[in-house]
Order: C-alpha cells, then sequence, then structure tokens
C-alpha cells in the first residue's frame, strides 16, 4: 500500500470512498477547497496498486493538528490501513510543529474509537448532537503528539 498526498485527479475514487464510508458526505467541491485553497490542509490517500482505497486529512492550526475524517473502502477494512495513515499523518503534523491531536467521532463508532485509543488518543469530552443526521453525540479525542 502506498501512502502519497491527495491529488485534483483522486476526487473521484475519494468521493466513492466518501460515499461508501458515510450517511453524510462531504462533496466533491468541499474535497476541492481543501486540496486547492485550504493552505492549513494536508490530505493522504492510500493507494492498492492503481485502486485508491482510503484517505485521511488534517488541519495544522498552529501548535495543534485536527482530524478532518478518515475513511477506507469496506473490501479493505481490518487491514490496518486506517492504523497506517493516521500514523503517517501524525507524523506529518509532528513535522509541522503540531504538539497535540485532536478528532471527533461517534459514539458508536467503537471501531474507530479502539483505532484511536490504539495510536495513544484519549477521551476528552462529549459534543452533544454532533451529527446532522441523526443528531448523534460526538466523541472528543485528543493525543499529545
Amino acid at each position: 500500500m502506498d501512502i502519497r498526498f491527495m491529488t485534483v485527479d483522486d476526487l473521484d475514487a475519494v468521493m466513492e470512498i466518501e460515499d461508501q464510508s458515510f450517511s453524510i458526505p462531504w462533496s466533491r467541491d468541499a474535497f476541492l477547497n481543501e486540496i486547492e485553497h485550504n493552505h492549513l490542509s494536508t490530505y493522504l490517500v492510500a493507494e492498492d496498486e492503481d485502486k485508491l482505497a482510503g484517505y485521511c486529512g488534517v488541519w495544522l492550526v498552529v501548535d495543534e493538528a485536527h482530524i478532518t475524517n478518515v475513511a477506507v473502502l469496506p473490501d479493505y477494512r481490518g487491514r490496518g490501513l486506517g492504523e497506517g495513515l493516521m500514523r503517517k499523518i501524525m507524523g506529518i503534523a509532528v513535522e509541522f510543529g503540531a504538539r497535540v491531536m485532536t478528532l471527533e467521532v461517534r459514539v458508536s463508532n467503537t471501531a474507530a474509537q479502539h483505532l484511536y485509543r490504539k495510536l495513544g488518543f484519549q477521551d476528552g469530552g462529549i459534543r452533544k448532537r454532533y451529527y446532522s443526521d441523526n443528531q448523534e453525540d460526538a466523541l472528543v479525542m485528543w493525543v499529545n503528539l
């Protein structure tokens, strides 16, 4: 699996991953804005030969890194791809001077929470009714880099 920076040419495949991963997927324009205009964002993709299998994004603001999204195609889940993407983006965040990293995750997404805890993230609080599709709470998690 190769991990590299996301480009505009990746957006069709990213949208496929997004549609298969989230009940309210980001729009193509949102990703385009992130990679072309948001100087605070960095996005990576994981490529299996010629197929994109996952992606991860982060905003780097002063000494804080905020994971915007992580997604892996269903057929590739459970193979360590999400962990590889997270480890790579955590390393990039450190290179850019981030000292802490945060993210939100659905309280029902125990598989993702397990991965984040494996990477050293700890519970930081709850954002009530954070997700607009079903008003589910989000667990805020933090890790010192």
